[in-house]
């Protein structure tokens, strides 16, 4: 069982996250079952992957009680609005073929459309409905997070962001950081682009693990909350695996790695 985080409702969310973006849905049940059996208990994924009925399966078919897993999804930007929010959550509980989801993130903040707000106090009912126990968003800049916070004065728990060696957030994380909500890292390994990376490289070569393995072990040692996708068995227990002490010479070179690049979208144009 992995190691968990404490959010700030409450509630203990595992340390490493297990992500299906890409994973179309009639494939998505052996690598979900295969993360489980090696050891993942939170399982990520959102509306737009049009994934969420395989992950259900998996879920049912991995042997694990519900109540040790972690279930997360997310609210699509065609989806913000009172309405519209609840019935993208009560259309992913019925494809999950699940009571309540364990956290829901609105996916962008879709600024252009003007409705986040009024979604993260949808998301705010849902959770007092039961149909949800944690709620957070996802690639929220400082700015989004305060219009939502001075609104309702309800901190989500998570922001889940692009970060990685090339993109390592340092403002918006010590701004969590400040208010206790938990960056979860997408894209932690820049889509396998960083793998090929000279310096992290030679640092896997220094400890005898994966290239992987050094930036998960990375991302854990800033306090991020990395969610890695493989669809190889052998990849999903080393991503695991990454329970590794960088030293300080490792780290100022990992840091020494920024360059300001995004492998995804910006969330101001994102619509």
């Amino acid at each position: 069982m992995e190691d968990t985080i404490q959010l700030r409702d409450g509630n203990q969310i595992p340390s490493d996250g297990f992500g299906v973006f890409l994973i179309p849905d009639e494939m998505v049940v052996e690598p979900v079952c295969a993360a489980i059996r090696l050891g993942y208990r939170h399982i990520d994924t959102a509306s737009i992957y049009r994934n969420e009925r395989g992950v259900g399966q998996a879920i049912r078919d991995s042997g694990i009680d519900r109540e040790d897993l972690f279930i997360t999804t997310k609210v699509w930007n065609d989806a913000q609005g009172q309405t519209q929010t609840r019935q993208s959550c009560l259309d992913s509980l019925e494809k999950l073929q699940t009571p309540y989801l364990d956290c829901l993130l609105i996916h962008w903040p879709a600024p252009s459309r003007g409705l986040f707000l009024e979604t993260w106090e949808e998301m705010i009912a849902l959770r007092g409905d039961g149909l949800v126990r944690s709620i957070g968003v996802s690639n929220f800049h400082q700015e989004h997070l305060e219009t939502i916070i001075q609104a309702t004065g309800e901190i989500p728990v998570i922001n889940q962001i692009e970060c990685h060696p090339w993109l390592q957030q340092n403002n918006l994380r010590q701004y969590h950081t400040s208010l206790g909500i938990v960056t979860e890292s997408w894209s932690p390994l820049a889509r396998g682009q960083l793998l090929e990376e000279p310096t992290l490289q030679s640092i896997a070569k220094k400890y005898q693990c994966s290239t992987a393995q050094i930036i998960l072990a990375w991302h854990h040692h800033i306090g991020n909350l990395p969610v890695a996708k493989s669809v190889n068995p052998t990849r999903i227990k080393q991503n695991l695996d990454n329970k590794i002490t960088l030293d300080e010479h490792d780290l100022k070179l990992i840091q020494s790695l920024e360059k300001g690049r995004r492998i995804g979208p910006d969330p101001c144009t994102m619509s």
